[in-house]
């Protein structure tokens, strides 16, 4: 697996993700989405809201707003318990999650090596000395104070008078959203137990140590479902959904190695769930949390009836009765499971001696679907043809022109951003004084480097089966393929 500042450095290079403000120096963990970034985020959100909304008969979804009444937080607890141990440098002023100090590299000025500076792998101990950190892991030499709980919520004001009547949060989840609006929904979707409401938003926590590129920011975005089901059926589609969407990011591509199930043990449980396991991810700092699915109980929806004086039940026909739904949350991080994509797509390999950077990403995700290519850029007929197939393309497919190379650095620059898909139109295309146009293109597939001449009016039909997998099918019945060994020079 490559590591993090590979996967950095790239999507600066390639426009998928910037440092915030960075003109002014950049704003610390907050990062803006480029334009091919922006292309592949929405493709994971998309794929996500068609498998889990639109495809399913017992779901709808929602869009809450980002403020919400201050008491609501005060229902749901994270006003009393939403916080982080924290602790400060007396040296250098920094500030740390205190459970999570010894996670990070820290910073040593070892006595047995003449006070030289060392820079020790999390855990571990100087080799000089045997010393483990006691001090600042950042700066090495200050003392760190007592731990203190910090309130993780973004606080600001509504209006234009800053007082104690006009504060309110920046919600640090979108569930909530949901839970206050589950009557809303029930009565006017005329909804049946078991059902499911999904949204997808941005959510603001204020992390004491944010870091690791986009995977744990101040600002992020959220993909969360919350499935209201009959008690004593919580346990069973706890269950489902665990399976489900463990299920989900194979599907896309996602290599299964690379993905485990890690139960919450009873000391880390929220102080709403009855059962939590997270779906992890190896990422290049380690196995981290990528999905997590608990069962909240009917804690929610009590709360809020209770500080709200609203009755949030579900009238069963079949009972005659009204219950308290207990609900099964699924929460994924569409940031992180974009970081996860691309982390897992990267692939770099040697071709004819040459290094080959390549994104994998699954047809579905990939930011650009087809890079139509002009093999001579100064023939009309070859840039006129090319342009008319790439708008044709775009209608269906987001699509892109490109001739400011090469063929074969167009190639190179494609796989780089996980295109899966080259077609090149040519002088056999367009026909010229020594040849009658044939009317034919070539497919490059972007994983196999295999290409294809197919017929120019063929080409939105063959692309639909390509994009569902049918490479080895269509190159099959192809005419005239071209072998996979490919040269810069192409």
């Amino acid at each position: 697996m490559t590591d993090m500042e590979t996967i950095v450095s790239l999507c600066k290079r390639r426009g998928f993700i910037f440092q915030s403000s960075e003109i002014y120096g950049g704003t610390g963990s907050c990062w803006d989405y480029g334009p091919l970034g922006v292309l592949l985020k929405n493709n994971v959100k998309r794929a996500w809201w068609r498998d889990n909304v639109e495809l399913r008969s017992d779901m709808v979804g929602l869009d809450a707003s980002i403020l919400m009444a201050t008491r609501v937080w005060k229902a749901s607890g994270h006003l009393d318990h939403f916080t982080d141990p924290m602790v400060d440098c007396k040296a250098c002023k920094r500030r740390f999650r205190s459970d999570k100090i010894d996670e990070e590299p820290w910073t040593h000025y070892c006595e047995a090596a003449k006070g030289n500076k060392f820079i020790i792998p999390a855990g571990e101990a100087c080799k000089h000395c045997n010393h483990r950190r006691s001090l600042c892991p950042a700066c090495g030499k200050g003392e760190l104070t007592e731990p203190r709980q910090f309130n993780l919520m973004f606080k600001t004001f509504m209006g234009p008078v800053e007082d104690e009547a006009a504060v309110t949060y920046l919600r640090p989840e979108t569930a909530q959203g949901i839970f206050v609006n589950f009557d809303n929904v029930l009565q006017s979707m005329r909804l049946k137990l078991p059902f499911g409401i999904a949204q997808i938003g941005k959510a603001f926590r204020n992390e004491i140590t944010p870091g690791n590129f986009t995977f744990r920011t101040r600002e992020f975005e959220q993909m969360e479902i919350e499935y209201f089901v009959m008690p004593g059926t919580d346990e069973e589609w706890h269950q489902r959904w665990l399976d489900e969407r463990f299920a989900w990011y194979p599907k896309y591509g996602m290599t299964k190695e690379n993905l485990r199930l890690r139960e919450h043990e009873k000391d880390e449980l929220a102080h709403y769930a009855k059962r939590t396991a997270d779906i992890e991810y190896k990422f290049p700092m380690g196995w981290s949390e990528l999905e997590g699915i608990a069962n909240r109980t009917d804690f929610d929806l009590k709360q809020h009836a209770k500080f709200s004086g609203r009755a949030l039940e579900y009238f069963d026909e079949e009972t005659k009765q009204k219950v308290v739904p207990y609900v099964i949350e699924p929460s994924a991080g569409a940031d992180r499971a974009t970081l996860a994509f691309m982390v897992d797509a990267y692939n770099q390999e040697e071709v004819r001696g040459e290094k080959r950077v390549v994104l994998r990403f699954h047809p579905e995700l990939a930011p650009v679907k087809i890079a139509v290519l002009p093999l001579l850029k100064k023939n009309d007929r070859i840039v006129e043809t090319a342009k008319k197939l790439c708008a044709d393309l775009r209608k269906r497919w987001y699509s892109v022109y490109d001739d400011t190379a090469s063929i074969g650095r167009l190639y190179r620059r494609q796989d780089e951003v996980g295109t899966p898909f080259c077609v090149t139109v040519d002088v056999q295309t367009v026909g010229d004084d020594k040849a009658a146009a044939d009317d034919k293109v070539t497919i490059r597939d972007r994983d196999t480097m295999q290409q294809i001449r197919v017929p120019l009016a063929n080409v939105p039909e063959i692309m639909s089966k390509l994009m569902e997998g049918a490479w080895a099918e269509i190159a099959a019945s192809a005419d005239y393929k071209i072998p996979a060994k490919e040269s810069s020079s192409l």
